[in-house]
Parts: structure tokens; sequence; C-alpha cells
């Protein structure tokens, strides 16, 4: 039974693998041959962005594969090497057992791992996003960064661990729906805590400031009828060159802006992209999506709970026997090979959504040329592929490919 399931786990691991890397391949080859502007965006795009465009994705997917296959050695390595059983009774020899050792030991794991990724995250923002003129990071803020995660990550989830350990340790067979009730209304503390607690610790937020764009943002907002708990602008040109906008919150979100943004759009391009937005909260996506991850999450706890107690889980990697720590260490590394054929679906759907928001945002602000021209500036500007691959996007893609996008709002525009 033991060789068995090391067997089944290696095949969902190389299908997984397999599967990935090809499509990443793929994406790379459309990429190195497509050259040019593609004809719907002919005038629209210069030939020189389209090259840089073409360059980045490469760059980008060059480090995707890199980094694909030290993830994937790492994870054999630390479950098929001793390493997680031998971690196992370091800790229990140094005197730590019950609720420390179930803490301790996965606040190792996740120490390693952390650690382990930091010289290819360097790499991606030191070097690549460099090289195209992205990173406004310094070694200084990056450093500072890492060390406000760290705390956070303690202060945050240290208890949390210790929680997980009472309520799989205390609650019975069903201990699996305690957790999931736990896991739930945390998540939803957190929807409510991350703008207004975490996210201030690493920007500066400021309201947006009087004039054109706050009068037609205001405007825009109460046309809809949509509450919200202040436009904000955020100071994230001290990282990055990208631009963006968001909502955070669940029921009535802080609108955050940009800086670089603000600077950039025009106010109805800006106004628009806070149409899409709009769409998001009347189309009840985030919530839909919060229901579907909660869906999941019970099925992965239940789904634990029955293997949970199975001798021959924990002895196919090396394991003396059962343990909540080995259960959490194992879902974690080797979980995903049992569920990335569930990508292209929650992909699938986040393309709907951002279909259906786009049509609200034509609606709402009734400027569809000026959302397609703020589609087009922040790809453009973020060097956003413009050739690709249809499998890989399909796979992979939470926004529709932007020809395809901007010929859905031309459609939206004439029904």
């Amino acid at each position: 039974m033991v060789t068995l399931v090391r067997a089944v786990f290696l095949a969902f691991f190389f299908l997984q693998l397999a599967v990935e890397a090809g499509l990443l391949l793929l994406h790379l080859r459309k990429a190195g041959r497509e050259r040019g502007v593609p004809p719907t965006l002919q005038g629209h795009v210069p030939p020189e962005t389209a090259e840089r465009s073409r360059a980045y994705t490469l760059a980008k997917g060059r480090h995707a594969l890199i980094s694909m296959a030290a993830s994937s050695a790492v994870t054999l390595a630390a479950l098929f090497s001793g390493v997680l059983p031998w971690l196992d009774r370091v800790l229990a020899g140094l005197g730590l057992g019950g609720a420390n050792l179930f803490a301790g030991y996965l606040v190792v794991l996740g120490l390693a791992s952390a650690l382990l990724g930091t010289p290819l995250s360097l790499y991606g923002t030191f070097v690549l996003e460099a090289r195209f003129g992205f990173n406004r990071m310094t070694p200084r803020l990056w450093v500072a960064d890492q060390l406000k995660g760290l705390a956070l990550s303690g202060a945050i989830g240290i208890p949390v661990l210790y929680a997980t350990y009472a309520l799989m340790r205390f609650t019975g067979s069903l201990w699996w729906l305690w957790l999931f009730g736990f896991l739930t209304a945390f998540q939803v503390a957190m929807l409510w805590a991350y703008p207004v607690l975490i996210m201030p610790r690493f920007n500066r937020f400021e309201p947006l400031p009087e004039g054109p764009l706050r009068d037609r943002l205001v405007a825009l907002s109460e046309g809809a009828g949509f509450q919200h708990r202040g436009l904000f602008v955020m100071d994230a040109s001290r990282r990055s060159a990208h631009s963006n906008a968001l909502f955070a919150g669940l029921f009535r979100p802080r609108i955050i802006l940009f800086d670089t943004l603000v600077q950039r759009m025009a106010v109805d391009e800006a106004a628009s992209v806070l149409a899409h937005e709009i769409g998001h909260y009347r189309r009840h996506h985030v919530q839909r999506t919060l229901v579907v991850s909660l869906l999941g999450l019970l099925a992965i706890l239940a789904a634990l709970s029955r293997a949970l107690p199975w001798p021959p889980l924990y002895a196919a990697f090396g394991f003396a026997g059962p343990s909540l720590h080995a259960a959490l260490a194992l879902l974690a590394l080797g979980g995903g090979a049992f569920a990335f054929w569930l990508a292209p679906l929650a992909a699938f759907f986040s393309r709907r959504h951002e279909y259906e928001a786009d049509r609200y945002a034509v609606r709402l602000a009734r400027a569809p040329e000026a959302l397609k021209s703020a589609l087009l500036r922040l790809s453009t500007e973020s060097l956003g592929n413009m050739h690709p691959h249809p499998w890989y996007s399909a796979w992979h893609y939470s926004h529709p490919a932007l020809v395809e996008r901007l010929a859905a709002i031309d459609r939206a525009a004439t029904t």
C-alpha cells in the first residue's frame, strides 16, 4: 500500500508538471514567433511597444519555467528525502509536543519555504522587472517589507495555528466542520481587517484630492447607488510602475486607486475603470467567489478528515505514524497535484466575471471608448502579452486577452 501511495502521488505530480510546463512552452513558442501589433490593435499600439511586450513575455516565461523546476525539485526533495520526519524528530527532541510541536513544525516549514523562494523572488524584482523599467523597490524597502510581513504573519498566523490544533484535537470526529466554521469567520474578518489594519503598514493612503476626477467618481458612485467607505490614492509607485485600481472590503469597500493610474489616466478612463469595479460588486462577484472558495475549503477539510488516520499515507513519506502537523504539511506540499485541474475552471469563471463587469461599466459610465482606452493603456503600459497562446490563456488567464475583451466591449456598446 505504501508503494501504491507513492506511485499515485508521483503520477499526479508529474502529470501536473507536464501539463503546466507544456502549456508554458507553447505560450513561449507562440510569443517567440509572433511579432508586431495584432491587426485589431494597429494604430493604437506602437510597434516598439509590441516588441517590448514580446520580450517581457519571454523573460517572464523563462523565469516561470525556472521557478517551476526549482519548486518541483524542492517539493520532491522535501517529500522523499526524509527531511520532514527528521524535522519532526528534531523538534520533539527539543521537548516540543502537542500544540507547540504542531505550530512549531508548520512555522519552520513556512520559514524554510519562504527562504528557498527568496533568490528567484529577488531576481524577478530587482533584475527582470528592473530591466523593463517596472521596479521601483529599493533593497531597504524590500527588507522592510519582508520584516513587516514576517511580523504580521507571526502575529496572525501563529494564533490561528494554535486554534487549528485545538479544533482538530478536541472537537471529535466532526473537527473538520468546526475548523471550517472557524476559518470561514477568519477569512471574513480578514476581508475587513486587511484594508484597515494591514495594507496601511505597507502603503500610504490619502483621500483622492478635490478636482474633476473626484467629482466624476463621486457622481458615478452616487448614480449607481454604490455605498463605499471613501476614495483613496495608494502610493504604489514606491514599489512598481504598474497601474491598477481595486476595492478593498466585502460589503462597503474602500475604493483604492494606484497613484500611477491617477497620474496617467484621463478622467473618463478612470471613471470607466471604477464603473467596471462597481460592476463586480453589483453582480456580487466578490461574494460568489468567496462562497466558491469556502466550498473548496470544505471539500479539502472533508477529504483531510478521511485521510488523517490512515497510516500508509504517512509511511509513504517516512513518518512513523499519523500526526496532525504531518497531515497539514503533506497537504500543503502535495495537495496541489490533485487539484491543479481546477485552475482552468477558476480562470473561466473569473473571465466571465470580467466580461460581466465590462458590460455593466458600458451601461453605467456610457463611455465604451474610454473603457477600451483605459484597458489598452493598462495593458500596453504593463507590457501585457498581445499574442497569448489560446490553450495557455484558457488555463491561466483570470482576465480575457486584450483583443477579445475590446471586441466584447464593442458588442456590448451596440446592444
